[in-house]
């Protein structure tokens, strides 16, 4: 029995806050009840993410011969595009490379989710088009150039190129714009070293050439997007605000 001045044991009498026990349960239960609302405010990323999976499973579980016939069907090359360059431009980015263990499928909703709730969709998918188009454009018009002035072998008109990683980082560069500053160099900084690492582990002069422009775009529509933003975090300290950025989480009606 604890007398005066003496402490009472452990647990013994210690008050219990009500419901202190059920907290994980708790913020288990609002997790799952907040993700289908979170996932409603990106329903851009999450319908392409969804597709993009399911091209994954198929090119690796498919029949290996349909499978490389799509893939050369759907290569950005100069051959597609000169026959059929809208389509070719469409279906490239229908596809992984490395299919449904590439880790493009893991960044590719955290970058274009957190794009699309700061831009809304129709806006993130005039940036994505921006990357995918305008790279594959200014790399593969030089190799037509080229082959058409005898510089290149007439093979340099067909080559496998599809994949989402020039609309993906100009994304991610223009995500990068609408952050505070730390965080934005931060960023430019990764997709940098992303790059460099492409580069040393594959080298591919046209696809390296390829990313250069896409992360050159999307720090182009900085602008763009910084007009056009629908809310922006707040930052935890004033100063690390970029002049001119109010930090506000006021939507605005478009999308």
């Amino acid at each position: 029995m604890p007398g005066r001045g003496w402490p009472a044991a452990v647990g013994a009498s210690t008050p219990r806050l009500p419901g202190a026990e059920r907290r994980p349960g708790r913020r288990t239960e609002a997790l799952a009840r907040s993700l289908p609302r979170a996932l409603l405010t990106v329903p851009f990323t999450l319908g392409y993410t969804l597709v993009l999976i399911g091209t994954g499973l198929y090119a690796r579980l498919g029949d290996p011969g349909t499978v490389r016939d799509l893939l050369a069907g759907s290569s950005t090359d100069v051959s597609n595009l000169s026959q059929r360059p809208l389509l070719t431009l469409l279906v490239s980015a229908l596809w992984v490379v490395d299919g449904i263990t590439s880790p493009y499928l893991v960044v590719f909703p955290l970058v274009l989710g957190a794009l699309e709730r700061r831009l809304g969709g129709v806006r993130t998918v005039a940036v994505f088009l921006l990357g995918h188009v305008l790279a594959t454009l200014l790399t593969e018009v030089p190799v037509a150039v080229s082959v058409a002035a005898g510089h290149l072998p007439d093979s340099s008109l067909r080559r496998l190129d599809y994949g989402v990683s020039y609309g993906l980082i100009a994304c991610a560069a223009a995500l990068a714009g609408l952050l505070p500053p730390r965080r934005r160099w931060a960023l430019l900084g990764g997709i940098g070293l992303a790059l460099a690492a492409g580069i040393l582990v594959d080298f591919d002069p046209l696809t390296d050439w390829g990313h250069t422009f896409a992360l050159l775009f999307g720090v182009l529509s900085w602008p763009y997007v910084r007009r056009n933003t629908r809310w922006r975090p707040r930052s935890r300290r004033n100063d690390d605000a970029s002049p001119g950025f109010a930090h506000s989480e006021r939507a605005s009606g478009n999308t």
